[in-house]
């Protein structure tokens, strides 16, 4: 009886090591869904973009001056913020006034490739705007698009 329930005792510690063990599937990989969203809307709409290492995909339709920003730049600007099916989640009827060091990852590397002036158009994957953040009529994991244009930068 004692080796009956011995073994019984070691196979259920088995078991729960091994369930515990297991990885759940995570599903796809965000960054590739991401990619491959950003490609289709890229294909679909006719653009030629510039694509960054991290996975920022950028137009620029004016340069601007040698007034670039930075991390710790005070930028105004005004944009227009919709995602990939054109749904528009801020039209910019304001300027934004405030450090770019503020602002999503995806700004503060698209911005600083314009200077003062510049407009630039920037599709930015999940991990570079909100991630798994739910923002008000931006879903989790939204690939975020945004027309810019750079008004004044100070340092």
């Amino acid at each position: 009886m004692l080796v009956k329930n011995g073994i019984i005792s070691v196979f259920i510690l088995l078991l729960i090591l091994s369930i515990g063990s297991c990885k759940k599937d995570e599903g796809p990989d965000q960054e590739v869904v991401d990619k491959e969203l950003i490609e289709a809307y890229v294909e679909a709409n006719n653009l030629e973009t510039t694509v960054t290492e991290s996975g920022l995909h950028y137009i620029i339709s004016e340069t601007g001056d040698d007034n670039h920003p930075n991390y710790n730049s005070f930028i105004i600007a005004t944009y227009k913020g919709y995602l990939l099916d054109g749904t528009v989640f801020d039209p910019g009827n304001q300027q934004l006034e405030v450090f770019l060091g503020q602002l999503v990852p995806g700004w503060i590397e698209g911005l600083p490739l314009i200077g003062e002036g510049g407009k630039i158009k920037l599709i930015i994957p999940s991990k570079l705007g909100y991630g798994g953040v739910e923002k008000e009529l931006i879903p989790e994991y939204s690939v975020l698009v945004f027309d810019i244009h750079l008004l004044e930068v100070y340092e």
